[in-house]
């Protein structure tokens, strides 16, 4: 028998894996059974199993201005099938709801009008491109194709929304990947659970671009547009377009002539139909924004704008992630769909308020400072573990721009064992699901991404500061079959393209299959 749980101790914080009495939760006991069965010397080379599987994948991340593997800790977060259920429909119902407000505020407004949304706000973010993408109706009147909202549990155990990420949210592609390297290491616990698959998200994200396509194409030629080697989640770029078996491109790849873009290949021109991008909207088109980038390709909004070509997120939903716009989600789903939010958002304040600034500013070392358009983690400040001069550089940024920051009550994110050195500690973490969206149906991956803060007492899980993640399993329903599926991206394999049918009519894959690649 081994110990490797046997002296952890939970923090003061929901912890995923055991209760308040220091029990086992039910959902996780077969996993706490299994790992107290391996000593230290059995994890380490199964950690070593997992380097070896990455470093021959080639699955890196860069920080820091190095390629490094992509941090995976071996112990799984675990979540049922009942709480995944209410997960799944309110981020799906987010969803919804956002893609309602995009096409609202470039649109007719009546959000503002209704004064359900502060016109300030949207026409002061500085994601809002009204000028480029005003009055477009992108095909299939879809401007969200993917959606990765972040999801934190607090200390009551409730889950509810961080933030939303709706412009080019990254990091599915280690969702697969590494559901794919713990099939190589611990192949023996897919026995002892039902985990629903996550490797028929490529199928399922070339649907969704393909039927969202410009009105008379049957055939869409899909590209995935890239900023080129450098960026940080060019693994994930490679990736997805290989699993998809379209083209990796990049700006110089590309060319727009009377309103319509080609692809320039060996053999000539060749149209382009949709435009996966991975590259922000300052950069994707000289002629609307910044004149100087040579990372997208002049005229592709204009080809946007004559129906010619879908852009794929669209341009300008940077407003609907902003943070100072954040808060009001929750009444966008009622005004937008007659519903209540099924996920809560963490008590946000809006610091443009003089009263609500003025409060928030006497417990500058309370609250969590955030700019407005940030991602990545950057530039937040969590005044309870910041330095005196960090939170005197925060106040004399709310104080010059309250419209770009907003305070937040700090979270006690929930916490779960994760192999730190040669000990299991508890350390913070989040969940991350991706939704894809095809004008019909909003399909979101089962599970998502994990992220860890590695560091102790850390609650910045983001990956490009340092953190790290976990496979997510969501156990199937009782009586789904999860181990009879049709394999829908393989390995070195690519995808045919599919036909435009709803998401619930897609082939799934099963992890067994990733096994036996």
């Amino acid at each position: 028998m081994g110990d490797l749980l046997d002296a952890y101790e939970p923090i003061d914080a929901w912890d995923e894996m055991f209760d308040a009495a220091g029990d086992t939760r039910l959902d996780y006991r077969a996993l706490y059974e299994h790992v107290q069965t391996l000593s230290k010397h059995d994890f380490d080379e199964r950690c070593a199993t997992r380097d070896r599987v990455f470093r021959d994948q080639g699955i890196t991340f860069a920080h820091s201005g190095e390629e490094r593997p992509f941090p995976l800790d071996l112990v799984p977060r675990v979540i049922s099938a009942t709480e995944w259920s209410q997960i799944e429909r309110g981020v799906a119902q987010r969803v919804r709801a956002l893609e309602r407000f995009l096409d609202d505020v470039y649109g007719p407004g009546e959000i503002m009008r209704a004064g359900v949304v502060p016109r300030r706000l949207v026409v002061t973010s500085s994601h809002f491109h009204r000028a480029a993408c005003g009055g477009i109706s992108p095909p299939g009147g879809v401007r969200v194709h993917v959606a990765g909202i972040d999801l934190v549990r607090d200390a009551a155990g409730k889950m509810c929304v961080l933030e939303d990420n709706l412009r080019i949210p990254s990091g599915v592609s280690y969702v697969v990947e590494n559901r794919r390297a713990m099939t190589h290491v611990f192949p023996e616990l897919f026995a002892a659970h039902r985990v629903q698959p996550v490797s028929d998200y490529p199928a399922r994200l070339l649907q969704a671009l393909s039927a969202t396509a410009p009105r008379g194409v049957d055939d869409p030629r899909v590209v995935l547009l890239t900023p080129g080697v450098h960026n940080p989640a060019y693994f994930e770029h490679s990736f997805l377009a290989r699993q998809m078996g379209v083209e990796l491109v990049e700006g110089r790849d590309l060319v727009c002539r009377d309103n319509v873009l080609y692809m320039l290949t060996t053999s000539g021109e060749e149209r382009v139909d949709v435009v996966y991008r991975r590259v922000d909207d300052e950069f994707l088109d000289p002629l609307h924004f910044l004149p100087t980038s040579m990372l997208g390709c002049p005229g592709i909004v204009n080809a946007a704008r004559a129906g010619n070509v879908t852009i794929a997120n669209f341009l300008g939903n940077g407003v609907a992630d902003d943070k100072a716009v954040y808060p009001y989600v929750p009444a966008m789903i009622e005004f937008y769909l007659g519903e209540r939010a099924l996920l809560s958002n963490v008590e946000t304040f809006m610091l443009d308020d003089e009263d609500v600034r003025s409060w928030a500013l006497d417990r500058l070392d309370q609250l969590v400072w955030k700019p407005a358009d940030g991602s990545g983690g950057k530039g937040i400040v969590i005044g309870p573990r910041a330095e005196a001069d960090a939170l005197e550089a925060v106040r004399v940024a709310v104080e010059a721009a309250p419209r770009s920051w907003i305070a937040q009550q700090p979270v006690a994110l929930s916490t779960a064992p994760t192999y730190v050195g040669t000990e299991m500690k508890p350390r913070h973490l989040d969940l991350r699901p991706f939704a894809l969206n095809d004008g019909e149906n909003v399909w979101v991956v089962p599970g998502g991404l994990t992220r860890v803060a590695l560091g102790e007492g850390s609650l910045v899980v983001n990956s490009s500061q340092g953190g790290g993640s976990k496979d997510t399993w969501v156990l199937a329903p009782h009586g789904a079959d999860v181990e009879h599926e049709a394999t829908a991206v393989a390995d070195g394999m690519e995808c045919e393209p599919l036909a435009r049918q709803p998401f619930d009519m897609l082939p799934a894959a099963t992890e067994q299959a990733a096994q036996q690649q």
